[in-house]
């Protein structure tokens, strides 16, 4: 792509960016500047450029308000000790975004373009990166919607793709420590044929009530099982799960409705050269519940890019609960495996980091 830049003028100062890399939180704070491109059938994709930091002006017809025609993905930048500034798997990002275009008739946006756009918004914005200490990071959020003001019912004839960052604190402020999951019997996330594997709004919106529910029942998360039988486990409502059993067998979910995230395959890849056999397979609600009662279940975790890695404890239902599983010992050798790994403090043997300066 041909990028024009346009500086901010009116940059954050210095000393209010030092506050706010200290504390950053999550999705609270937004770099200087953002990045665009658009794409109608005539002109293919165009008018790629850099340019401040500001809000978007839509029409009140505008598609995307209307029928959600949106995907989304998000990665993190990471500075290590040396200061350059690394993002870890970019183009599986770029290539999960493509298989959201193809279920949303987006246009598709080449991987190589896609990376392209993240890694010069990082360059512009390479001081919000901040340092690695408490697993500090920015978070880096592309997204595509449907800019085409329309109200019929039918793929967007104008559609932009945009790329906006947030420095982003450590998942877990007092350290990592297992969630506790609610079961919800009465939500599902997705369902066959449907929008699972795409990474869209949609799927998230249709949790939120699933995850209020759980947080009502003093739960951190809200699990959610396949919709045809209501047997087998699928995902959290932003984070993929993973079962370790006595025998060092891992089992992790798997269904044409699971959104499938670059950490849950990285930890595949990773747990197989720890000597772990990683299994892929439809796991039942049963089956947890059974494995963690009589010990052949002895862990569960798990992924996704905010926290990485995080042990699960108690499971909760309607009328019951499974206590917390006897360990976590490998979950957080995985996660502290996987994040030295991001902060350039381990060896990437498997040729994950993309360096961007």
């Amino acid at each position: 792509m041909q990028i024009s830049t346009t500086p901010s003028s009116a940059p954050v100062d210095d000393a209010r960016l030092a506050e706010i890399l200290a504390n950053p939180g999550f999705g609270t704070h937004f770099t200087d500047h953002m990045f665009t491109v658009e794409w109608t059938p005539d002109t293919g994709w165009s008018g790629a450029r850099i340019t401040p930091y500001a809000p978007l002006t839509l029409d009140p017809a505008t598609a995307v308000l209307h029928y959600a025609q949106e995907t989304f993905e998000g990665l993190k930048a990471y500075r290590h000790d040396d200061g350059s500034i690394w993002t870890f798997r970019p183009e599986e990002n770029a290539a999960r975004m493509l298989r959201s275009s193809r279920r949303l008739a987006f246009p598709e946006l080449p991987v190589a373009d896609f990376v392209e756009a993240v890694d010069e918004l990082v360059k512009v914005d390479q001081r919000w990166v901040p340092d690695g200490e408490g697993e500090k990071s920015l978070y880096i959020r592309p997204f595509m919607l449907a800019t085409e003001k329309f109200l019929g019912v039918r793929p967007a004839q104008h559609v932009t793709f945009l790329v906006i960052a947030s420095p982003a604190g450590a998942y877990f402020k007092g350290g990592v420590k297992p969630v506790t999951l609610w079961l919800t019997t009465e939500y599902t996330r997705a369902g066959r044929g449907g929008m699972g594997a795409a990474k869209t709004g949609g799927n998230y919106a249709s949790s939120l009530v699933a995850q209020q529910e759980a947080i009502g029942q003093g739960c951190d998360q809200v699990v959610f099982l396949d919709s045809q039988e209501g047997r087998y486990v699928e995902e959290l409502g932003g984070m993929n799960l993973y079962f370790v059993h006595a025998d060092g067998r891992i089992v992790t979910p798997e269904s044409g409705t699971i959104l499938e995230g670059i950490t849950r395959s990285s930890i595949i890849e990773l747990a197989g050269k720890l000597g772990h056999q990683v299994e892929e397979r439809k796991f039942s609600i049963d089956e947890w519940r059974d494995g963690v009662a009589d010990g052949s279940i002895t862990e569960v975790f798990a992924c996704g890019t905010a926290a990485v890695v995080t042990p699960v404890g108690t499971l909760k239902w309607d009328g019951g609960e499974t206590p917390a599983p006897a360990s976590t010992d490998l979950t957080m050798r995985l996660r502290q495996a996987l994040v030295d790994i991001q902060y350039g403090r381990a060896e990437d043997t498997f040729g994950w980091m993309h360096r961007i300066c």
